[in-house]
């Protein structure tokens, strides 16, 4: 087992990345009565595992991470008794982590939780870092807080249920920590590639523990994106805009969002052909998408909703060196004038 802890400005989180067994009853607390919310899916797989206490099980899919979503919740949470001195446990995947941290953020004000994370995705990115929230008429996480779980579980024992094209979702992510933040990262997820396919624990929580050692350090220092943190949104301008016109799964989106931004780099002069050839080739090792077949200009439309804008412009993130990200603001005329022109 390895841990860490996010040193954020609204609180601490600690951070557990390991081989856990499933074992879940160990991360309720003892000093306060729980409820867990997860999804069917999950419920299905380990519901005999929960401990005894309340669950509220909601449907799966991000059609289902809305407003609606969260009055059910809330309605599982007022027949439960919840109150203040409760401690919300979230168990499974990204939608879940989001969708559960918003309601015990605002549940009351608010009221302690902590998340057991079982997708490689919600490891590396959702689970870890505070941003909880919603859905809204088709705008990815535009409804939301910042609010740190107690505590973070990582257990890569439940990788082993994903679906294949779930689990290799989750790499996009880590990819990403290494592209902008931390080539030797990135080298080591290149040179680890088979023995993350093949789901070996051992490499996986290295790697885990890495790609979220990033985070945590861009995390305290700047948790509620007003400058570094905004790194963490490379590929992402165009993945969400991917995810509401071509209805890629997320880690697909970011995937060819990061190759289209790479590519961006290039163009502009800030990143080396070489550099933007090895993104893209280790993107396509952990068989992920690296293009769309539908033309580039469909994204313009919907690149203009993106929650990162302000007034005309987005801070829009760039590559100048494996390992090494860029923040450009970029007037939102002009990116759909590129990308309307821009053929990947």
């Amino acid at each position: 087992m390895k841990e860490l802890t996010v040193h954020a400005q609204s609180g601490g989180s600690r951070v557990l990345v390991g081989d856990f067994g499933g074992d879940f009853s160990r991360f309720v607390p003892e000093d306060k009565p729980a409820v867990i919310i997860t999804d069917s899916n999950v419920a299905g797989i380990y519901a005999e595992r929960f401990p005894d206490c309340p669950v509220i099980t909601t449907v799966p899919g991000e059609e289902n991470k809305t407003l609606g979503g969260l009055e059910k919740i809330y309605s599982g949470l007022l027949e439960c008794g919840a109150d203040r001195s409760w401690f919300i446990l979230a168990v499974g995947g990204g939608i879940v982590c989001d969708t559960a941290g918003f309601a015990a953020s605002t549940y009351m004000r608010g009221i302690d939780f902590g998340f057991i994370s079982t997708t490689l995705l919600a490891n590396i990115d959702a689970s870890v870092g505070g941003k909880n929230g919603v859905n809204f008429h088709g705008y990815k996480n535009i409804v939301g807080v910042f609010s740190q779980p107690r505590f973070v579980v990582c257990d890569v024992s439940t990788l082993a249920t994903l679906r294949e094209s779930d689990y290799r979702c989750g790499l996009a992510e880590m990819i990403k920590h290494g592209a902008i933040r931390d080539a030797r990262h990135f080298e080591n997820i290149e040179d680890n590639m088979r023995g993350l396919l093949k789901r070996d624990i051992s490499t996986v929580e290295t790697l885990v523990y890495e790609s979220v050692s990033i985070k945590a350090e861009v995390v305290a220092q700047d948790e509620r994106e007003s400058g570094l943190r905004k790194t963490l949104n490379f590929g992402h301008t165009f993945a969400h805009a991917i995810e509401k016109v071509c209805k890629l799964a997320h880690g697909q989106a970011v995937s060819v969002g990061m190759c289209i931004a790479s590519r961006l780099s290039v163009e502009m002069g800030l990143l080396c052909e070489d550099k933007h050839q090895r993104l893209k080739g280790l993107i396509e090792t952990a068989g992920l998408p690296v293009s769309l077949h539908e033309k580039a200009s469909v994204l313009a439309d919907a690149i203009a909703g993106d929650k990162k804008r302000h007034g005309g412009e987005i801070d829009f993130i760039l590559l100048e060196d494996l390992g090494k990200a860029v923040i450009k603001p970029i007037p939102i005329a002009r990116l759909q004038e590129i990308i309307r022109g821009f053929e990947f």
